[in-house]
């Protein structure tokens, strides 16, 4: 064997400390946002999502120590989806001045304004029909749903938002909202644009979560199809056009070809989210004994990050921040 000629890559791997030491991508706190479900009301109400293990919808009044328990485990930012008492066909709960996560937003705000709120902005929670915008002979109108967009964005921002994250994937939602927030004097307030949003088979789990299932149809007119990657960065070209801040991929585990794409082609941040149906596989699997769900969790997080996410929407947040703290 003295005669051959080959490379050692295996010096590298040899201890724990080495392979840490030459490691190219880390998964910290810092690149961490936790989702979290608001409902109206109730006092002390912390209900389960039958399947979303782990993960509850809670009263305002919950808040704060929920908020606690993030900022001691180094988690910095929340994004904040509301659940209302009531619905109405075009989402009026959204935009009003007390709506559920305007108030959650004040919360937050005066208990602890360090935390990085991001509003999710979109109607489909508020609407009962459950599609992101204005319904007319059964079709989802753009232009008309967009003025509906601007307003909530408007009123996150004055409840203390610091940022605006609109999901409804209407043509042109970027420039309205960047629009609105100027006009109201929020120039400051940047836009987390669901840039690249498919209409994914995974969201399945978040329709319970947030009370949000379509009534009629789905929601393919206005979100991406699956099978298209070249079209994802035209849609992100034109947020980045239009006045966006971050571009967010979603979801991003069965979509790391495009997250890399978007990572290449855009100098912004860019955020994958985890969502529900991703979370919630890795959790029926580790309950069942099939996956270590520690070492897959933090497998696919660092998959984000080598794919070029420099930040991570997931439900995983609360287990990272405990991992990585051993």
């Amino acid at each position: 064997m003295k005669d051959l000629q080959f490379k050692r890559h295996r010096r590298l791997r040899q201890s724990a400390f080495m392979r840490d030491l030459v490691r190219e991508y880390h998964v910290s706190t810092d690149d961490l946002i936790y989702p979290l479900f608001i409902v109206e009301g109730a006092e002390k109400l912390r209900n389960p999502i039958s399947s979303m293990p782990g993960v509850e919808q809670i009263s305002l009044d919950l808040l704060p120590a929920e908020i606690d328990e993030l900022l001691q485990l180094g988690i910095k930012a929340v994004l904040l989806f509301g659940v209302p008492n009531e619905k109405d066909a075009v989402g009026s709960g959204a935009y009003h001045t007390h709506g559920i996560i305007q108030e959650a937003t004040r919360v937050i705000k005066q208990y602890a304004p360090e935390m990085l709120v991001i509003a999710d902005t979109c109607l489909c929670e508020y609407t009962d029909h459950g599609h992101c915008g204005v319904i007319s002979n059964g079709d989802v109108l753009n232009d008309e749903s967009l003025e509906l967009l601007v307003k909530t964005a408007v009123r996150q921002a004055e409840a203390g938002a610091d940022i605006i994250a609109p999901s409804n994937m209407m043509d042109g939602f970027v420039t309205a909202i960047r629009h609105g927030l100027d006009e109201a004097g929020f120039h400051h307030v940047p836009i987390m644009s669901y840039a690249v949003k498919y209409a994914s088979a995974f969201y399945g789990p978040f329709r319970e979560a947030a009370d949000s299932a379509p009534q009629f149809g789905d929601r393919k007119t206005y979100q991406m199809d699956p099978a298209n990657r070249r079209e994802a960065l035209r849609e992100a070209a034109s947020d980045i056009e239009e006045g966006a801040d971050f571009l967010i991929v979603k979801p991003s585990m069965v979509y790391l070809d495009v997250l890399s794409d978007v990572r290449r082609e855009f100098n912004v941040p860019v955020v994958a989210y985890h969502v529900s149906g991703e979370f919630s596989m890795v959790k029926a699997a580790a309950q069942n004994g099939w996956i270590d769900e520690k070492q897959i969790v933090l497998e696919t997080h660092t998959a984000f990050k080598r794919a070029g996410a420099d930040l991570i929407i997931t439900y995983f947040a609360k287990d990272i921040a405990r991992w990585l703290r051993g």
